[in-house]
């Protein structure tokens, strides 16, 4: 399973990375005997969708898990839903968006769509539920969160390895049962340790290195950090706790899960 970094500034794009996207790849070989590239992308944040076309054609994306409902992790789907929809080829195939409930409604609203038909001819909207996901190779587990809006962590097995994205959230139980095993953990780093930091909202580094060692994690990977933070400061408050692989995610960078 490859992981690749589209998106991974916090809160809004920043200056040197769009905001929240990541593209996961496997290869598979269905019943038929047809093996290809299954390509799926875990949220899709604001300036995403310009940067994906530097890794992967974006009419080849085959679905969309979103873990919440904040622009920085869905808002490109606008974009997105105008290329699918008037590209000069034509009329795109419909694919699949899991999301929180109400996504399809949120969209439709966010580009001044009537509700019906929205974006319903362009996306099969579905809403996470409590089972696993069986997509081509994935397998995808969301899991609540805490977060202001009904936010949830990704779990993506494909190829007998697991891979964790934490999407936003505060220190709870539902990330800590998310993250468990994970051999590579995604998670965002917001926050400073030591700051007035509102609670159930993001995670500091010294959080993340804590859930890496509860979770057993494999490697460990930094992002969602705000421009007005210095990366290396998150990166720091990790490397104090977590003594395994880590890095900071950065636009372009690939991971083999």
């Amino acid at each position: 399973m490859k992981l690749t970094v589209i998106g991974c500034s916090g809160s809004y794009p920043g200056p040197d990375s769009p905001a929240s996207c990541y593209l996961v790849e496997e290869e598979w070989t269905d019943e038929a005997g047809e093996t290809r590239t299954w390509r799926i992308l875990l949220d899709l944040g604001n300036g995403a969708l310009g940067e994906l076309h530097n890794h992967a054609d974006p009419l080849a994306i085959d679905g969309v898990f979103l873990t919440h409902l904040h622009a920085d992790h869905f808002m490109d789907l606008c974009g997105y839903y105008v290329l699918r929809k008037y590209h000069p080829t034509g009329a795109q195939p419909q694919i699949p968006v899991w999301g929180p409930p109400g996504t399809a409604d949120r969209l439709a609203l966010s580009y001044d769509l009537p509700l019906d038909p929205g974006m319903h001819e362009e996306f099969d909207f579905r809403d996470h539920g409590p089972e696993p996901v069986t997509f081509g190779p994935f397998t995808i587990e969301a899991v609540e969160v805490v977060h202001p809006v009904p936010a949830f962590s990704l779990r993506v097995r494909a190829g007998g390895r697991l891979l964790v994205y934490t999407g936003d959230a505060g220190p709870c139980a539902g990330l800590d049962r998310a993250a468990a095993g994970a051999d590579l953990l995604l998670a965002e780093a917001a926050f400073c340790d030591g700051d007035d930091n509102p609670e159930d909202l993001h995670l500091t580094g010294v959080e993340v290195a804590e859930l890496a060692l509860r979770a057993g994690a494999g490697s460990l990977v930094l992002t969602h950090i705000p421009p007005w933070h210095d990366k290396q400061v998150a990166y720091d408050e990790a490397k104090g706790l977590w003594s395994g692989p880590l890095d900071l995610a950065r636009t372009g960078a690939t991971y083999d899960v």
